[in-house]
């Protein structure tokens, strides 16, 4: 109370959320508005290929149409694949709208709480989404990740993480593009205790990419999802309530764990600026550490570079009970 008595100019408002998933990337929203309007893919393909050789760029790009192809609003990408069938990037996309409506049929759920029906629609479109990205795999140039990234994805219903098969796909993966933070969120999540590995491995596999990483690589921010993943894992599993996330809060407030998320913060700023997309998503696991460790200052400064963008970032919704009300939850408690 005192602190608002107190307080220098106006309180402001909190921001209207804009959960675009394509975040701060204005000319790939403008392309994408310019297909609902008016049918025209090409601008679609355009904004594809002018991301030329910055594959993580084209991942991000891929992957955000390929969940607008996953909806109602998608029917661009029908009149693209009868107009050019054999084009990389409409094969991709059309591979990445199977891979999120899977992921959409499985919901967000832990496993116990998710029914058959929901694992046979996941494994069903997850398997349909394989077939897909192998035919974007054929039809790509030969430096080009994105394909590579969305078969190790269909691990999560395949449960093939450590199969011949696997190995060589990350292996190529990372031949094509070393510090691809796509590539790496992939690989760190199959590791994660959650899904197919352990705390041990998610960590190392988190950690070895943003040692190697250069500085501003997207990819060194990875240590920040394996402190996520493992305080949601030990505190918060199954539980968003006060408990649970004054457990978390206590974790992310040791200095060990504030040390290490610093030093990683510091390597990723020292290659600014960041280029629209992915950077938008550091940037929200910044201000969620930064609010899990009661670090208002930090946390008020990142809101600030934040913005409006949520996009759905879904870290958001790992300790509180919603991605979009707890980030609103987190600015509210930043600018108290």
């Amino acid at each position: 109370m005192l602190s608002r008595l107190f307080r220098r100019g106006p309180r402001p408002e909190p921001p209207i959320i804009d959960a675009d998933p394509a975040m701060d990337d204005l000319g790939l929203r403008a392309a994408r508005d310019r297909a609902h309007t008016t049918g025209d893919w090409t601008a679609l393909r355009d904004v594809v290929a002018e991301t030329g050789t910055d594959w993580e760029r084209r991942t991000f790009r891929l992957r955000v149409l390929g969940e607008d192809a996953s909806t109602a609003e998608g029917a661009w990408l029908d009149d693209w694949q009868e107009a050019a069938p054999d084009d990389p990037a409409a094969a991709l996309i059309y591979a990445e709208s199977l891979h999120r409506r899977a992921a959409k049929a499985r919901g967000g759920a832990s496993a116990r709480n998710t029914t058959r029906e929901q694992f046979a629609e996941f494994q069903a479109l997850s398997a349909q989404a394989v077939s897909a990205a192998r035919r974007a795999l054929d039809l790509a140039g030969p430096d080009d990740p994105s394909p590579l990234i969305l078969l190790l994805n269909g691990a999560f219903a395949g449960r093939t993480v450590d199969t011949p098969e696997f190995d060589a796909q990350a292996t190529e993966a990372r031949r094509r593009s070393p510090y691809h933070f796509e590539l790496h969120l992939t690989l760190v999540s199959l590791y994660c205790e959650k899904w197919y590995g352990s705390h041990a491995r998610m960590f190392e596999a988190a950690r070895t990419v943003a040692e190697g990483a250069p500085a501003g690589a997207n990819a060194v921010m990875l240590p920040y999802l394996a402190h996520f993943e493992y305080a949601m894992r030990e505190f918060g599993w199954d539980r968003r309530d006060r408990t649970s996330l004054a457990a978390v809060a206590t974790y992310f407030q040791r200095r060990e764990i504030r040390d290490e998320l610093d030093t990683w913060a510091a390597k990723w700023r020292a290659g600014a600026p960041h280029p629209p997309g992915r950077a938008m998503t550091c940037r929200h696991w910044l201000a969620l550490a930064a609010f899990l460790g009661r670090r208002k200052d930090l946390a008020r400064a990142t809101f600030a570079e934040i913005g409006t963008h949520h996009g759905g970032t879904p870290a958001w919704g790992y300790f509180l009970p919603g991605a979009g009300s707890g980030f609103l939850a987190a600015w509210e408690w930043a600018h108290e």
